[in-house]
């Protein structure tokens, strides 16, 4: 059973963590400052850097909690046991539902990268790793349509999903969702008519 300090210690780091996602993604990372997470989360300083050393602790905290979420959604997805296209068709949906939620401001993998763009940033690395996870996801569900150019059709898709994000947050979301969704049907049908390797090389 949990003592009431470790109770209250988790709850310090959990509004921390709540406000420094909502802000980070809706501001941008650079934009929001130390002062500003304490206040709104209602903590000293001291109790933040207790359980986050330094602002770069907490950005890839924020960005670990959005990759859990989105694994979340994956392994949801592929755990209702649907054949491998539908449950692509599936992740894409969710994909399109994140897209017209309100507040939507892009991927927050993709924006973390914009403002991180060392190579050798724990943060840039970090958003490499989740989008390695994420293209790996998807060519294995290909590979269980068609083995045959599973890669080249995954990139394919992230690609689809990245342009969509990058527009859901400047364009009409519905439009976005609705092009993107028609994108994805039709990789599907191309790819498992078709050998992709070579489509993608033509």
């Amino acid at each position: 059973m949990r003592s009431q300090s470790e109770g209250r210690t988790s709850e310090a780091r959990s509004r921390l963590l709540d406000t420094a996602t909502r802000l980070f993604y809706a501001e941008g990372i650079h934009a929001v400052g130390i002062d500003r997470i304490v206040a709104e989360a209602q903590v000293t300083r001291a109790t933040l850097y207790r359980h986050f050393p330094g602002k770069e602790d907490l950005v890839l905290a924020y960005l670990n909690e959005v990759d859990r979420a989105l694994r979340g959604q994956a392994d949801q997805a592929v755990a209702a046991g649907l054949p491998a296209a539908d449950t692509i068709r599936a992740l894409s949906r969710s994909i399109g539902d994140g897209i017209q939620s309100p507040g939507f401001r892009g991927c927050a993998f993709l924006n973390a990268a914009a403002e991180y763009p060392d190579p050798e940033s724990p943060v840039h690395k970090a958003v490499l790793a989740h989008r390695q996870w994420f293209l790996e996801t998807i060519t294995e569900l290909l590979a269980k349509v068609q083995e045959t150019g599973a890669e080249p059709a995954a990139r394919h898709f992230v690609m689809m999903r990245d342009g969509a994000m990058a527009a859901g947050c400047l364009f009409d979301p519905v439009l976005i969702c609705e092009t993107f969704l028609h994108g994805v049907e039709r990789l599907l049908q191309v790819y498992a008519a078709t050998d992709y390797s070579g489509a993608a090389d033509a």
